[in-house]
């Protein structure tokens, strides 16, 4: 049996940090298990790469969901990483903390030692700004943050179009006020994705102490009596036990850490006996609690040929684009596609955004698994903080069948009402004088007869924006899955570390708040 001191389950964005962090010691063995590969493909690196990762499984678990009574009653894409760096590895890249409150909100619902003074010096930690250190920003941690290299004319035109609404320009949304739209910073360096792999990983792989097994599927836990003891993996090599000295930490995200927990005894113990798996801990609560950014998707034809599109003239931007990528680094292929956006309250009477917009400089439809001929830009608007709740629940009894997940998008009412104040609200951005020389046609909801009409739309197109949280939350009380320091309740020797223990969704992109969970869940085991 090959023995570590940690072992962490799962090479995404929670990860990495973790692995990276207990391995700086080189007195503590390490081993980071990841179902994907290195994630070094030239799609990932290539930041426009992400439209043609996104809609395959390049990369990519490409999960479906159950179909959703309240959302068209159709199944729903919900694609995530699977590779080094996990979801950073295929995302768009967007550099984004949430709101100060919601951490503030965590620490009041017991998650003691979480409040926004408390997670600050961690984001601080793990950042690199180009822009330069301040109170509120890093200057020396792994993951490089930069402003975009080739903004297009309509990121600017979106911009001044919420000037001509009276909405500010903000340029920082990490900044003392979220409020605002903007350009987005993002997760670059030198015109490539800078992945939690790329970050955190890939620099330290000849670290002695530090094993990283790719292309290796995590089975179950490993218990002696209630401590957790190892992991029992499988890859081209056979099926193999390796056993954790001191803990083993999960990484594996909102779906799969759940998932990965129920497959080794600990969950809903009547859910557990009926795929044969004997129980460890009776804990109800995993894979419930779970949330998402629910999002809609304007998709709008352009009689301008300067944003992104299919035509002759696109198809050689694409190649001129390579070719300004390869050489320097620079050029329409270092886009995240969502340049700009930014965070709006729905009423004057919220005390923060509870709205967010991704502004894309090409028209998206369907994850871009559905593609039009033709120019055109495209906006999301999510609800920042639903109070839908869904779950994740096994679909069968080992780790090759995927986890069976219910979103529950719009099971509450005041979530699509929510929506629809968004929707207005974005429009009403996009039909502003200055985006008027690229806008045409809206592919779905230009002819609407009447309200019950959008209504409909809106549910059966509205989709995950890539935020699953909460399955495995953590709190005080006693049916809270981890407790503060990420320890899992009922066992011992064992951490999890990843999106999935948010017991509420934080107001932004959820990529730089999992790096943070890292970064402190590693400071937490090394100084208790």
């Amino acid at each position: 049996m090959d023995r570590f001191d940690y072992i962490v389950v799962g090479g995404g964005s929670g990860g990495c940090a973790v692995a990276s962090r207990l391995s700086e010691d080189p007195n503590t063995s390490v081993c980071l298990i990841e179902a994907g590969g290195e994630g070094k493909n030239v799609l990932s690196r290539m930041p426009a790469g992400v439209a043609a990762i996104l809609p395959y499984p390049i990369l990519n678990y490409a999960y479906k969901t159950l179909p959703s009574r309240n959302s068209g009653n159709k199944a729903k894409f919900q694609p995530r990483g699977r590779a080094l760096g996990g979801s950073s590895a295929i995302n768009a890249m967007l550099y984004v903390r949430g709101h100060r409150g919601d951490y503030d909100e965590w620490r009041d619902l017991g998650c003691y030692g979480w409040g926004w003074d408390d997670v600050l010096p961690y984001f601080k930690k793990s950042e690199t700004n180009e822009r330069g250190g301040d109170a509120l920003h890093g200057i020396d941690g792994p993951l490089n943050v930069a402003d975009p290299r080739s903004p297009h004319e309509i990121s600017h035109a979106f911009l001044k179009a919420g000037e001509e609404l009276q909405i500010p320009t903000n340029p920082d949304f990490n900044g003392e006020t979220q409020e605002g739209l903007g350009f987005f910073q993002v997760t670059q360096k030198n015109g490539e994705r800078h992945s939690a792999a790329a970050a955190y990983i890939w620099p330290h792989m000849n670290r002695k102490n530090l094993t990283v097994l790719t292309k290796t599927r995590a089975e179950k836990l490993l218990f002696e009596g209630t401590r957790a003891a190892g992991v029992r993996v499988t890859n081209k090599s056979g099926t193999r036990d390796l056993h954790a000295g001191s803990e083993v930490i999960l990484a594996g995200g909102a779906f799969n850490s759940p998932q990965l927990l129920m497959l080794s005894g600990i969950g809903p113990a009547q859910h557990l006996k009926q795929h044969g798996i004997g129980v460890i801990a009776d804990r109800p609560q995993v894979g419930e609690n779970l949330q998402d950014h629910v999002d809609y998707i304007t998709a709008i034809r352009s009689p301008r040929k300067d944003v992104f599109g299919l035509s002759i003239s696109g198809t050689v931007d694409i190649f001129k684009g390579v070719f300004d990528w390869r050489n320097k680094r620079t050029g329409k292929l270092t886009t995240t596609f969502a340049e700009t956006g930014g965070f709006i309250r729905s009423s004057p009477d919220i005390d923060r955004p509870d709205l967010q917009l991704h502004f894309v400089v090409g028209m998206v439809d369907d994850h871009n698994r559905k593609l039009h001929l033709g120019h055109g830009f495209s906006c999301h608007v999510c609800v920042l903080r639903p109070k839908s709740r869904g779950t994740v629940r096994l679909a069968g009894p080992t780790s090759k069948t995927a986890p069976a997940i219910d979103m529950n998008f719009f099971g509450e009412r005041e979530d699509f009402d929510t929506m629809l104040r968004g929707y207005h609200a974005m429009h009403r951005i996009l039909d502003a004088p200055a985006l008027k020389p690229w806008r045409g046609k809206d592919l779905y909801t230009e002819k609407v007869a009447n309200e019950a009409e959008l209504e409909r739309i809106i549910r059966e197109r509205s989709d995950t924006v890539y935020h699953p949280v909460g399955t495995c939350r953590m709190g005080s009380d006693a049916d809270a899955v981890v407790d503060p320091q990420l320890r899992v309740n009922g066992v011992t020797g064992l951490r999890i570390a990843d999106a999935s223990i948010m017991p509420r969704l934080i107001g932004g992109n959820t990529n730089a708040p999992t790096i943070m969970i890292g970064e402190k869940c590693a400071d937490m085991i090394l100084n208790p």
